[in-house]
């Protein structure tokens, strides 16, 4: 009987996401090294995916990886904490720190379980957040479960977060600003230095997740430079799942706070560590990144080149949205945009606001200048006929 409950609630909820256009189905989706994906048997030139460098396909990162699992084995055999700490997991973290110009780093088994694992091990009840109301989901589930005082600020919007700390600041203990480095589903950057000194001046602490910058963001380093000058962000979050091609999340800071880290952040505490390759895939990957500027521009340089020919503002990142509002009206463009042998997926609430759906374009390295002319002139045609 209850079984036939949980099935009937399942149906139930499934049927509303249904008349709405918001259920999702899985895709069986393979990928290639030349920036083409197979999807319902039809190939696709894909511009809907986070690997902004190709690194996932290189050569380097994935002899790396089979050289590791052949020497450790598949899996890491246990938590960090008991068994599971490869020495692999040292020599990334030290790099990522040199990277990232921080003391320390520790390595998460992504990036959604380091925000999950960071936050509360920071801030609890007597504490304050104050978070980008467009910040990735992670970071609101972080600071759900931290139970501190959480207050979402107007996007990118320092006003309004200077009045909120000059009102709120003083009754709390401590205070955590959240924010994207790059906002995944607008391409925009988060103001990183005006943030930093807002935060110096309440005695806040800054935490950004760089997801989406690092490898692809001035020469590589991430959102936390800018113009080539690097803010000491004293939290950043990040993945390895996207510019860097692997898997995993990590923290960079100081030695104290990663310490703090190992020994409170549950998401690290009580799962098992990450495979032995793909941690020898990640050092791979980002010491590709460290030394090969020409690769990490190349993803900017084709967003921009996409957005002139459609007349759009030069983007900052590799993520270039076009807003169509309309959740129909997005599908509808995603579909011809196939026809026309393109893969662009539509982003629909609730990954966006509600009357917000888009198409996120997103750029790779891989890409060639035909296949962006080629998108390009075939998205002009499919907005025209919106």
């Amino acid at each position: 009987m209850s079984e036939d409950l949980l099935r009937k609630s399942s149906r139930d909820k499934l049927a509303k996401l249904e008349v709405q256009n918001l259920r999702r189905r899985l895709i069986n989706t393979i990928r290639s090294s030349n920036g083409k994906v197979l999807r319902n048997s039809k190939e696709l030139i894909s511009f809907s995916c986070n690997d902004y460098l190709g690194l996932a396909h290189h050569p380097e990162v994935i002899k790396a990886s089979q050289d590791a699992t052949y020497e450790y084995g598949a899996g890491s055999g246990g938590s960090r904490l008991v068994s599971g700490n490869n020495p692999l997991n040292s020599e990334l973290e030290t790099l990522l720190a040199k990277i990232k110009g921080t003391e320390d780093a520790i390595v998460f088994g992504s990036g959604y379980l380091a925000n999950l694992g960071v936050i509360p091990a920071l801030v609890g009840r007597k504490d304050l957040i104050l978070i980008d109301e467009l910040s990735h989901a992670c970071l609101f589930a972080g600071a759900m479960l931290s139970n501190a005082h959480t207050i979402h600020f107007k996007h990118r919007d320092i006003s309004e977060l200077a009045k909120l700390m000059t009102k709120q600041r003083k009754s709390y203990q401590h205070c955590l600003v959240l924010t994207d480095g790059v906002f995944s589903m607008d391409g925009d950057l988060a103001p990183i230095s005006a943030l930093h000194e807002l935060c110096k001046k309440h005695k806040a602490w800054l935490m950004t997740d760089d997801a989406h910058g690092l490898g692809v963001i001035e020469n590589g380093r991430g959102s936390s430079v800018v113009d080539g000058c690097a803010i000491p962000v004293p939290l950043q979050v990040g993945t390895l799942s996207k510019a860097v091609g692997a898997y995993g999340g990590y923290l960079c800071s100081n030695k104290e706070t990663i310490d703090l880290i190992r020994n409170r952040a549950r998401s690290l505490v009580y799962t098992t560590g990450l495979p032995p390759g793909n941690l020898a895939a990640a050092i791979a990957a980002l010491k590709i990144i460290r030394t090969n500027i020409e690769l990490t521009n190349r993803p900017l340089a084709l967003a921009n080149k996409f957005a002139a020919y459609l007349g759009l503002s030069p983007p900052k990142s590799p993520i270039v949205t076009i807003q169509l509002g309309d959740v129909e009206r997005t599908m509808r463009g995603s579909m011809e945009l196939e026809k026309k042998g393109f893969l662009v997926v539509a982003i629909r609430p609730p990954t966006v606001p509600v009357g917000t759906s888009r198409l996120r374009c997103t750029f790779s390295a891989i890409h060639t200048e035909a296949q962006v002319d080629a998108f390009a002139k075939a998205t002009k045609e499919v907005l025209a006929i919106q």
